[in-house]
C-alpha cells in the first residue's frame, strides 16, 4: 500500500532537516486513527483533526473554515474524552504502570482496538481508509503546519495507523515516545501494560466508542 503512495517530499531531506532542528518532532501526538475516523468524509474535517494537536491558541484562524472546524472538532473530541468515565476508568486501571502519561497510553490503547475491531466500525478497509488519509495529507501537505509536515513522511513510510493493530510497531512507537521524555514516562512497557489489562480495556473501549460516537454527531459538523 505504501508503495502506491508517490509525492515530491523527499524523505531523507526532510529527515536531515529534523536532526538539524530537533524542536521539530520534540512532542509527536501519535493517536491519530480515532481522530480520523471520527472525522467522517469531508476532507477540511479530517484534515484539522490531523494537525490540531499542531495547531495552538487561535492561529487556527489561519485556515479555511471546514479546516478550522476539524481543529475545533479535535479539541472537543479531546475534551469529552478527558472527562469521560469510561475513559478516566482505564486510566486507572493503568495507573500504576504508567504513572502521570496514562491518559496518553490509553489514547494509544483506544487506536490499537479501532485498527484490530475496525470492520465493527466501518465498511471500509482499514487499508484504504488509511490510504485515502495519507493520500489526503499529501495532496495538501503545503498548507500542513510546519511539524506536521515532519511528521507525515514518517506516518506513511512506517505505516503507523494501520500497525497500531500490531504489538510490535506500536511497541516500537510507545519506544520512541518515551525516548522523548528521556525514558522518565515509563511508556515503553505500554504493550506489556495493554497485554496485562487487555480483556478489560477492549470492554473500555467497546463501551466508549458509542458514546465518542454520538456526541461527534450531534456537533452537526461532520458533512458527507
Amino acid at each position: 500500500m505504501i508503495e502506491l503512495l508517490s509525492f515530491n517530499v523527499k524523505f531523507y531531506q526532510i529527515q536531515y532537516t529534523i536532526q538539524q532542528n530537533p524542536h521539530l518532532c520534540k512532542k509527536q501526538v501519535l493517536n491519530f486513527l480515532a481522530h480520523l475516523y471520527l472525522a467522517g468524509n469531508n476532507d477540511g474535517l479530517i484534515i484539522g483533526n490531523f494537525i490540531a494537536d499542531m495547531v495552538k491558541g487561535k492561529s487556527y484562524l489561519n485556515y479555511s473554515e471546514p479546516i478550522q472546524n476539524g481543529i475545533l472538532l479535535h479539541r472537543q473530541i479531546d475534551s469529552f474524552t478527558d472527562t469521560h468515565p469510561i475513559f478516566r476508568k482505564t486510566k486507572r486501571r493503568i495507573l500504576k504502570d504508567q504513572g502521570p502519561y496514562s491518559g496518553v497510553v490509553v489514547d494509544m490503547f483506544y487506536d490499537h482496538f479501532l485498527a484490530i475491531e475496525w470492520p465493527q466500525f466501518s465498511n471500509e478497509k482499514l487499508d484504504d481508509f488509511v490510504c485515502r488519509n495519507y493520500r489526503l495529507m499529501i495532496k495538501n501537505y503545503r498548507i500542513l503546519p510546519e511539524r506536521a509536515r515532519y511528521i507525515l513522511p514518517y506516518l506513511v513510510r512506517q505505516n503507523w495507523l494501520s500497525n497500531y493493530a500490531k504489538f510490535e510497531p506500536l511497541s516500537l512507537i510507545f519506544d520512541r515516545m518515551d525516548r522523548r521524555t528521556n525514558y522518565r514516562s515509563g511508556m515503553k512497557t505500554g504493550v506489556e501494560t495493554l497485554k496485562k489489562h487487555y480483556p478489560e480495556i477492549k470492554k473500555d473501549f467497546y463501551a466508549f466508542m458509542p458514546e465518542i460516537s454520538d456526541f461527534v454527531e450531534n456537533m452537526d459538523l461532520i458533512q458527507d
